[in-house]
């Protein structure tokens, strides 16, 4: 099986729970189940010099994922969150602001791995800061045409506008977003707040995107393209908690896509991938074989 050059760009950061520490960041979460898959799986960051920032390489190095595109930072804290789990595994987030991975640069380094990523992952969080949005922006620039490029919607607390939204839009070839952050997508890029459905064929038409996928947590998801859509009821696990289950989905739907998969094995690959995830304490939890067979493309 050809191995791909997949990369998540933007925050890498400590997930604060109440009796531990998790190493997050939807770049990262996506980068390491993309490994799982059998991928080359890279993370683009920035972390600050100081203690957590030790911890946070030797965290990615044990989870088999290099670190030669993770800046460091004299100026600036490595990031951190803060994270409530409701009764229902749902978590609360409390980001701390002004930290390393909001000054990710560009970099001759940076340009030349953007011209070997065959899909990159991006999102709205990272762009809060005017010089991680840029970076981000001259990433994907310098993306070969035929790259992939995906648009994890991601809105967390107020870190986003209605510019940010629909720029990064703009410049994807697949969104990806859940039910609740759908309407919001739909009503800044101008459309109408309509049906899952119409709603997500309307953003299909409004940026020509190859897919549209809206994640539904223990509903499934849908995945709508130009022409033709899959809905898919999900997968039903005991819920340990849900951070990275949708980083999980989209490597699973990243995975499938690169290789042709239909929509109807794309959406249960991805689902397969996300409920295991929701079922393990942690967004990066131990390689279970049986699971990434299941999911992986024959």
């Amino acid at each position: 099986m050809r191995k791909f050059t997949i990369v998540g760009i933007g925050e890498l950061l400590w997930d604060l729970f109440p009796a531990r520490k998790q190493l997050g960041g939807a770049p990262a979460n996506f980068a390491y189940i993309s490994g799982l898959l059998g991928d080359d799986a890279i993370v683009v960051s920035r972390i600050g010099s100081d203690s957590l920032g030790d911890e946070a390489l030797t965290r990615l190095r044990s989870l088999d994922l290099e670190t030669s595109h993770i800046q460091r930072d004299d100026a600036h804290a490595t990031g951190t969150v803060k994270i409530e789990l409701r009764d229902d595994g749902q978590p609360q987030f409390e980001i701390t602001q002004s930290v390393a991975w909001d000054y990710l640069e560009f970099s001759s380094n940076l340009e030349d791995l953007a011209s070997k990523a065959d899909a990159t992952c991006f999102g709205s969080l990272a762009q809060r800061s005017p010089q991680s949005r840029k970076t981000i922006e001259q990433f994907l620039e310098s993306t070969r045409k035929d790259a992939v490029r995906v648009f994890d919607v991601n809105l967390r607390q107020a870190f986003y506008s209605s510019e940010i939204l629909v720029r990064s839009a703009e410049k994807a070839d697949i969104l990806k977003l859940n039910h609740d952050e759908l309407p919001i997508m739909a009503q800044v890029s101008g459309g109408p707040v309509l049906s899952q459905m119409e709603s997500a064929r309307w953003l299909s038409q409004r940026f020509d995107l190859s897919l549209v996928c809206v994640t539904r947590g223990s509903g499934g998801s849908l995945i709508v393209t130009k022409d033709t859509f899959h809905n898919h009821p999900g997968h039903q696990v005991q819920v340990a908690d849900t951070v990275g289950a949708g980083d999980a989905f989209t490597a699973a739907l990243v995975h499938h896509y690169l290789r042709g998969s239909d929509l109807a094995m794309m959406n249960d690959a991805a689902n397969r991938m996300g409920a295991w995830v929701a079922s393990q304490p942690g967004a990066t939890p131990p390689a279970n074989p049986e699971v990434q067979e299941k999911v992986r493309v024959p």
